[in-house]
């Protein structure tokens, strides 16, 4: 199997097999066990560095504190310690929880940090050279077996590419860009027009008229006889 972890195969076969087997876990679909895995993984970490210092530690909590009170205070030594601090929060979470979820997502993002503890323990504990530190982690690789021909920075350049090249293309399209336009002479407020009078309104609008006219008449007819009188 060719995986992500090669490196670490030389430098301590345990280890390799033990992430290997995550990855396997992974690629089948049985997420939560590569989770749980992978925890066991960086559990395994902790114990290699307290056997080389001679320490007498049980837990996998009293191996954190340890280590996080030997600390110098290093950007490298705080980006260990918390990979190491999340692949074993994810994995009690995963034994803990009560149903069964397809935590795909979990499990890549355990394999990620596996694999950055990975390199921080060859290179600051076991002393291998820091060249593995520009290895960066292959999904396709994960997936395929295969490693992938472009690197990290060359996905994400052709992938912001794709997107602005999609984008010009939703701006310069005349369907796109008729429909739009089509909508906004559909869209108008109403006009007032005195012209275009409905033949309703002229009726009662005559009506009005004839109305005023006749009660002015009978008004004429009363002056007139109160005036006879």
């Amino acid at each position: 199997m060719n995986g992500n972890f090669q490196f670490l195969k030389k430098a301590d076969k345990n280890l390799y097999d033990i992430i290997t087997d995550a990855e396997r876990l992974y690629k089948d679909e049985y997420f939560e066990q590569c989770i749980t895995q992978t925890r066991r993984f960086a559990e395994q970490i902790c114990k290699n560095i307290m056997e080389q210092n001679n320490l007498s530690v049980s837990t996998f909590d009293e191996m954190l504190s340890v280590l996080e009170d030997k600390s110098q205070g290093s950007i490298q030594e705080k980006e260990f310690i918390d990979d190491l601090y999340f692949l074993k929060k994810s994995g009690n979470k995963t034994v803990h929880s009560g149903k069964v979820k397809h935590e795909a997502m979990t499990a890549l993002e355990c394999l990620k940090r596996s694999f950055e503890a990975s390199l921080s323990y060859c290179v600051y504990i076991l002393g291998t050279s820091n060249s593995i530190l520009k290895l960066n982690y292959d999904v396709e690789l994960l997936i395929t077996d295969k490693k992938s021909k472009k690197s990290l920075k060359e996905k994400y350049i052709e992938a912001k590419q794709n997107q602005e090249q999609n984008q010009n293309q939703y701006n310069s399209n005349p369907i796109q860009k008729k429909e739009k336009s089509s909508y906004r002479n559909n869209f108008s407020y109403p006009k007032n027009n005195n012209k275009n009078i409905p033949l309703f309104w002229k009726f009662i609008l005559f009506l009005c008229s004839v109305s005023g006219l006749m009660i002015a008449y009978i008004c004429a007819l009363l002056l007139f006889k109160k005036f006879l009188s």
